[in-house]
């Protein structure tokens, strides 16, 4: 009776269209005041417990981050660097665009960010280009979504905290399958302009033209890689390489772009504040709802139930997969790990999936949804760039979900894409 006042409370709350983290609280202190399940002061030392994390503290620090190299150009500069490298294949700036979402998440860590700062940019180009607008839309949304999979991910750091599993063995595992995604997005968007005649075809640039979009972009690209190397290191902790990742964006730009005035600094801060308080009401809110679900048992119950179903590996994956999934239409990442990963992932133990596969697998699933709707938080973000209606973006990225599909099942049935790179690295 609580797990079903719990989540039909809970599905009530987000159909009257609350804010998953109002709804998060409400199911949570609704269900708590009429089993009366604990005494009403342990929800506020709950709540900041959830909050007093000096790991969580990275993601307001790489939201910065983030922002400030966003403000100096890296996109247009990562993307001309590209687009000298790819130009003359067919499809050549949807490549382009997927290669620079790759690339950007490797700063931002947020899927949303990615696609606002490179939407402004390559939408027009795309359009200009003479792939459809809807289409082009589609594209920036879909390559957005690789910002949650590979590290910087603030999806990935929710899950380190929640599944207690290691930051930095989860932004190594991330890097292949955010590849992977990439590349299955890539081979669609070649096919579709084969297929509809999209773009021209760029001369290829000379060598000097590369070697010098190469070295004005270089300082972007090296962003990812002093943050993954200093932490695989062990100079700094992950909260430590999103402060290390502030300095490194101020100090490129103030020595080399001079793109950012100091009076932008304030609203660049305020914004990062603003994005970062969304966050963390939603793990705070969530927090509550997960220790309910401890409390009365609900996690190991449904392990029970899923165990008494079937003890095939395969089939507990599939199933897992799709819950995920149906989750990722209505609501967002970090509800879904506080929700379900204390529900799936003592079974998955169980049946020998490793924590940092399941949060490999899971963030790939998260990214899907981040381009469905009725949610799809990166398609929205791209229909406001592109001015164009969400029915018809919903339809052109439909071929690219069927993609990411695929690459989400090789991710799951095939672990060692995700767990290969951090078992080499901790080898050496």
């Amino acid at each position: 009776m609580v797990g079903l006042t719990l989540f039909g409370s809970l599905v009530l709350f987000l159909a009257l269209n609350l804010p998953i983290a109002v709804a998060l609280g409400l199911s949570s202190l609704l269900t708590i005041a009429a089993f009366q399940l604990c005494p009403l002061s342990i929800l506020p030392q709950t709540v900041f417990g959830a909050a007093d994390s000096f790991t969580l503290l990275a993601i307001p620090l790489f939201i910065l981050a983030g922002s400030i190299l966003g403000r100096t150009g890296i996109a247009a500069r990562l993307t001309r660097f590209a687009q000298l490298l790819v130009g003359p294949l067919t499809g050549g700036l949807g490549i382009v665009t997927i290669l620079v979402s790759l690339f950007f998440a490797g700063i931002s860590g947020s899927g949303p960010a990615d696609v606002a700062a490179l939407g402004l940019i390559l939408i027009p180009a795309l359009k200009k280009e003479g792939y459809s607008l809807p289409f082009a839309a589609a594209l920036c949304a879909a390559g957005g979504g690789i910002g949650i999979i590979v590290p910087p991910s603030i999806a990935l750091i929710v899950y380190g905290v929640v599944a207690e599993a290691s930051i930095s063995k989860l932004f190594i595992a991330g890097i292949v399958p955010g590849i992977l995604v990439s590349l299955a997005l890539i081979a669609t968007t070649v096919f579709f302009a084969r297929r509809r005649g999209y773009g021209e075809r760029a001369p290829r640039g000379t060598r000097r033209e590369i070697l010098a979009a190469g070295r004005d972009a270089c300082w972007g690209l090296l962003a990812p890689l002093i943050i993954l190397g200093g932490i695989y290191a062990g100079v700094f902790t992950a909260t430590e390489a999103a402060a290390v990742a502030v300095v490194y964006a101020v100090l490129v730009d103030l020595f080399l772009y001079h793109e950012l005035r100091l009076r932008q600094l304030p609203g660049l801060l305020a914004e990062a504040a603003t994005t970062a308080a969304v966050v963390m009401l939603i793990v705070t809110t969530a927090s509550v709802f997960a220790w309910v679900l401890s409390h009365e048992g609900l996690a190991a119950a449904a392990g029970d139930a899923i165990a008494s179903f079937t003890q095939n590996r395969v089939l507990v994956l599939l199933l897992v997969n799709a819950v995920i999934l149906v989750a990722g239409l209505f609501m967002d990442a970090i509800s879904i790990f506080y929700i379900f990963v204390p529900l799936f992932l003592p079974v998955l133990t169980k049946l020998g999936v490793d924590p940092v596969h399941f949060g490999a697998l899971m963030t790939v699933n998260l990214a899907i949804g981040q381009i469905t709707p009725p949610v799809g938080v990166n398609l929205f973000v791209a229909c406001g760039i592109s001015g164009v209606e969400p029915r018809q973006v919903s339809r052109a990225v439909l071929p690219l979900i069927g993609a990411e599909v695929l690459a989400l099942l090789l991710v799951t049935f095939v672990p060692q894409l995700s767990l290969w790179l951090p078992t080499a690295l901790a080898a050496k």
